[in-house]
């Protein structure tokens, strides 16, 4: 069994027998278990209660990253440095032992350059072994909707192709194959522009726009990614980047000057802000080929800080011979610094808002399930660079919700 470097999941199995439930109101000081008859050992700290530790994979949640590369005559060297360097990339996302998924939104040729309505594009093809043939088709972790990439066109042709809109289907000149059902609900997601201009969509209307008419063409697009409508497709915490033509960390007009004291067309500034928002990792496509290998280390580390675990934990083998008893267990979240007891409650339609978990089944119960508010606390405390760890603990009576 390999226990992830960045997570913890601690068991702490009984050597005593209890068989009640003890609501919350009977709960000591921090909301840890008193005996009733006032002694001052929490269950926690209760070596008779506790003493058999044992240490359990928890599962991190897959991830999805999604990368948009333009294919304008412009974008020569990166399409190149794209090509040469995403194998190494998800070399480097499969040492951290997470479940990936790459998909390139992008003009796909094993052919370059070619002509695509008398313009010159430059398009993306990934050799294997991340591609699945030497076509650079489709692979177990990899995945291209071949779209011409516009300049200016990159959110509106994410939001048009995700939604298979008029103007975006395949075979459109704005559009190509339908990706949607490539991305899973319960994955997190990473998305990366490659580009040297600007997305004229606005960050705001990438996120919320409520559908309709594009505002720039006769084409029609779906609501912007973070509409219900999208049953929680992409969430809040999605991570954001790219290598793009900001020059300022701290004035998102400036572009980045090419060493032949060129500019690029944009600085990307609606970029620069979702990269703000969300904490994404960011370089200059000015900087050429020395920009990438840093690029793809920081997406990496990115995309592994903001992976989450699974809430939902399977109970391990107490061991020793001893039989689990529903009614004596507990589950804790633990920073380092201090501990969190949280309550049992019936079902997740019982969650609301409190620190709570719940059984896959209360009569013959196989995992652990976290209710949202504690599952979403969990999630930020447990991994990369953090030292929190989510603990069930067997032998002490259940606190009840």
């Amino acid at each position: 069994m390999r226990v992830l470097p960045y997570m913890a999941l601690v068991l702490v199995a009984s050597c005593t027998a209890k068989s009640h439930e003890v609501p919350q109101e009977d709960a000591g000081p921090d909301g840890l278990f008193q005996p009733a008859d006032g002694g001052d050992a929490a269950f926690v700290d209760d070596a008779a209660c506790a003493s058999v530790k044992q240490v359990v994979d928890p599962t991190p949640l897959p991830v999805d990253i999604i990368w948009m590369i333009d294919n304008s005559a412009s974008m020569a060297p990166a399409v190149a440095a794209v090509n040469a360097g995403m194998n190494a990339f998800a070399n480097l996302v499969d040492a951290k032992s997470l479940d990936y998924r790459v998909i390139v939104l992008s003009l796909r040729s094993a052919t370059s350059p070619i002509q695509v309505g008398g313009s010159t594009r430059y398009p993306i093809c990934i050799p294997q072994p991340l591609a699945g043939d030497d076509a650079c088709g489709n692979g177990p972790r990899f995945y291209q909707s071949s779209i011409d990439i516009r300049s200016t066109q990159t959110f509106e042709q994410f939001l048009g192709t995700l939604g298979q809109t008029s103007g975006y289907t395949q075979g459109q000149a704005l559009g190509g194959e339908a990706w949607k059902a490539w991305l899973r609900p319960e994955a997190t997601k990473t998305i990366l522009v490659v580009t040297d201009d600007n997305a004229r969509l606005t960050a705001q209307e990438f996120e919320t726009y409520t559908g309709g008419q594009n505002p720039f063409n006769s084409n029609s697009l779906p609501p912007g990614m973070l509409d219900v409508s999208w049953n929680g497709l992409f969430n809040t915490d999605y991570i954001f980047g790219g290598v793009y033509g900001w020059g300022d960390p701290k004035n998102p007009s400036v572009r980045c000057t090419y060493a032949d004291s060129s500019l690029p067309p944009s600085g990307g500034s609606t970029y620069s802000m979702l990269v703000a928002k969300t904490g994404g990792p960011r370089a200059k496509i000015c900087d050429g080929a020395s920009a990438w290998t840093p690029f793809f280390d920081a997406v990496t580390t990115a995309v592994l800080a903001g992976s989450k675990i699974d809430c939902t934990m399977s109970i391990p083998d107490p061991g020793q011979g001893q039989t689990l008893d529903p009614h004596e267990v507990n589950v804790t979240l633990e920073d380092g610094t201090s501990t969190t007891t949280l309550t049992k409650t019936d079902g997740k339609g019982t969650c609301g808002s409190d620190l709570s978990w719940y059984y896959d089944d209360d009569t013959a119960p196989t995992k652990v399930i976290l209710c949202p508010a504690a599952c979403q606390t969990a999630q930020a405390m447990v991994g990369a660079g953090k030292t929190g760890s989510v603990n069930v603990l067997l032998g002490c009576a259940t606190i009840v919700k």
